[in-house]
């Protein structure tokens, strides 16, 4: 069993297996956080970076913690990256107070490179990497925190935080299929960067509280060619994220844009990305559009018929729920309740919080309920509109 300890970043060693700084991602001085210290210089690098305290993995070091510094709380961890899940490895409730967390830092970060691309600057996609790490790690840790807590978006930074949403959703699509380390981060990468080409347009047309124009709508829909443009201009080489984001509006079916690619001839990753953009689109809520019901957005893309590829669509489904969290559903009972966690062995059969009675509109006492293990007493028997109830108070009752 994978055990964590904390310990001062002086007292690192070669032959220990750092799993992570007790600290901001920005102020380490790796890509990725999680790895056996054998360089001298890497751990030179660790014990100068400015952090006091970092956990190491007990059971992946060669070199035996022996200070006298207080031992951490235990945790078991997930696979590497590229590895399935069966089972998730820390609980809902503990990642997202670390994905809480990285939310933060990823708005600041992404904002700072929205702006500077705005400005017309270069800007250096390799420093995006932590970020990247950062995110891998928590949904290593348990794949539905972050990616539910993600959807909660403001309209002040919705562009930022899209882009944030569909980076953690790609690297979770993309374990669940099966990539390995690598594929795992240029999925990660091109979520994050898929949209760059948005820092190019007027921020009156991007920010549009309404319909947009013809000619605005046509202006949008040049984005994909102004991000690979930048992307190209700040010398990133790496040619899957160039095309995820050129591409991630083609469709299946060859109807998307910019250049009307279908079937095969869209890359993996851009069909990935063609999910998670519109997922996150559809369920986040705007100026001038309320977010829909996570559960119905995926009843609804299901229907959408050759828009995407069935395969990934099918392992995204799977990687969120049937009924994602945040989901509004009524149970056998009558009773209303919102899908706060996942089984990832029964998807349907999410953990509930039940609030409210559909028979009398009333509130009820809020209980916690497990239906995978609720037997034929309680289940789910349908999605309930939440266009009816106070979003507000449904969001608060799974992401608090």
């Amino acid at each position: 069993m994978t055990q964590l300890k904390k310990i001062k970043v002086v007292e690192l060693r070669l032959g220990m297996f750092l799993h992570g700084f007790d600290g901001p991602w920005l102020k380490h001085p790796f890509w990725r956080s999680t790895f056996l210290l054998t360089q001298a210089a890497d751990l030179l690098a660790a014990q100068q970076c400015g952090l006091d305290e970092c956990w190491i993995d007990t059971a992946r070091s060669k070199q035996e913690a022996t200070t006298d510094t207080e031992k951490g709380q235990a945790l078991p961890l997930a696979e590497p990256p590229g590895t399935v899940q069966a089972n998730v490895a820390v609980s809902f409730e503990q990642e997202l107070s670390r994905a809480r967390l990285i939310c933060g830092q990823a708005r600041d970060a992404t904002a700072a490179m929205f702006n500077e691309a705005r400005l017309g600057k270069a800007i250096n996609p390799d420093s995006c990497l932590p970020l990247i790490e950062e995110i891998t790690q928590s949904v290593s840790n348990n794949s539905y925190a972050l990616i539910s807590l993600v959807r909660l978006k403001t309209n002040d930074d919705y562009t930022y935080m899209h882009s944030v949403a569909v980076c953690a959703l790609m690297v979770a699509l993309a374990k669940n299929l099966g990539m390995d380390e690598n594929g795992c981060r240029d999925a990660g990468l091109a979520g994050l960067l898929h949209d760059l080409g948005k820092a190019s347009l007027p921020l009156d047309v991007l920010n549009k509280p309404g319909k947009l124009s013809a000619a605005e709508y046509d202006m949008v829909k040049r984005h994909p060619q102004y991000g690979h443009d930048l992307l190209v201009q700040s010398k990133l080489s790496n040619a899957a994220v160039l095309d995820v984001c050129l591409h991630h509006h083609e469709k299946i079916d060859g109807s998307g844009y910019p250049e009307g690619l279908k079937g095969d001839d869209i890359s993996l990753l851009s069909r990935m990305g063609a999910v998670c953009d519109v997922y996150d689109a559809i369920t986040s809520n705007r100026a001038y559009k309320p977010g829909w019901d996570p559960a119905d957005s995926i009843a609804q893309m299901l229907s959408w018929h050759g828009h995407f590829d069935k395969k990934v669509l099918n392992a995204f489904i799977k990687t969120v729920g049937i009924y994602p969290s945040g989901s509004l559903v009524k149970l056998r009972s009558g009773a209303l309740a919102v899908v706060v966690e996942q089984n990832a062995s029964a998807l349907t059969k999410p953990i509930v919080k039940i609030f409210l009675s559909s028979n009398s509109g009333a509130r009820i006492p809020i209980e916690k309920i497990d239906l995978s293990i609720a037997g034929e007493r309680e289940g789910i028997v349908g999605r309930e509109p939440r266009d009816k109830y106070d979003a507000a108070l449904i969001d608060a009752l799974w992401a608090g």
